[in-house]
């Protein structure tokens, strides 16, 4: 795991990659066959896979997944922690004990419903940078004031900036969508930035020139899968055709999913 982590640090350093977003060991292996150089969780996508709104999986529940996606994959594995629960150091050793090369931790706590305040996020980014170092995992601080219907963005930089301060590897604030917003965000973060591709957000390519650092998808791939998998089911119940097949897997792709998972069943 060393190594595994020390690359998923070195993505950092330069560039710009792209790091989606997985919800079981099949969409990693997908992703992972495609090509990308590191992948990360979603707890939303999680949750779905579970039966579970978002906010609801257990911390147990998440360790066995980051276990089942990094058993199948070699290629760094990124964890959606959400706030580090209550414990941020026995979420960290948890998750780092399952696999992972980074953890992000956010700054809204769904049992009040708020967005805590910037010290509060600093100190608790602090803990969570303590717990990362001993196992050299990479650690994201998220602002998440974009998402609750906070639009200072000054505030988001101020926020982001304390979160580097006391400890972040990056820096990411879901909900951004204009260059401008971005540009901003990069020239007043002195940290490697997230972006999470959504409706509206630039092209890879124009936000690689923006100078930012790393892109993910959130839920989205595996609420595009969802869709998929009711429009297929829509046109069985109503028409009785199968024309939805012309879009599955090859053979040859499934084989190397299944492959891969008999081989790590093996070890």
């Amino acid at each position: 795991m060393d190594e595994m982590r020390a690359r998923f640090r070195s993505l950092h350093d330069a560039g710009m990659f792209l790091m989606p977003n997985p919800w079981d060991a099949g969409s990693a292996r997908i992703l992972e066959e495609l090509g990308f150089p590191a992948l990360a969780t979603t707890s939303s996508g999680l949750a779905a896979a579970l039966g579970k709104a978002d906010q609801q999986v257990t911390l147990d529940e998440l360790a066995a997944h980051v276990r089942a996606l990094t058993t199948v994959i070699a290629v760094p594995l990124n964890v959606d922690a959400e706030r580090c629960y209550d414990d941020i150091a026995e979420t960290v050793e948890a998750l780092a004990a399952a696999g992972a090369s980074g953890i992000s931790i956010e700054d809204y706590d769904p049992a009040t419903g708020q967005v805590e305040t910037l010290e509060t996020g600093a100190a608790r980014v602090a803990v969570a940078k303590e717990a990362c170092a001993r196992y050299g995992v990479v650690l994201t601080a998220r602002a998440e004031n974009l998402l609750y219907g906070h639009d200072d963005l000054d505030d988001t930089i101020a926020r982001l900036r304390a979160y580097r301060a006391a400890g972040a590897d990056v820096a990411y604030a879901p909900g951004l969508i204009t260059p401008q917003d971005i540009t901003r965000v990069v020239a007043g973060v002195p940290a490697p930035i997230n972006v999470l591709a959504l409706a509206g957000t630039p092209e890879t390519a124009e936000l690689a020139e923006l100078g930012v650092r790393r892109v993910s998808t959130g839920g989205s791939l595996a609420w595009a899968a969802y869709g998929a998998l009711r429009n297929a089911a829509r046109e069985l119940l109503d028409t009785g055709t199968t024309t939805f097949r012309a879009a599955s897997l090859a053979g040859d792709e499934i084989a190397a999913i299944a492959a891969r998972g008999s081989a790590a069943g093996g070890r």
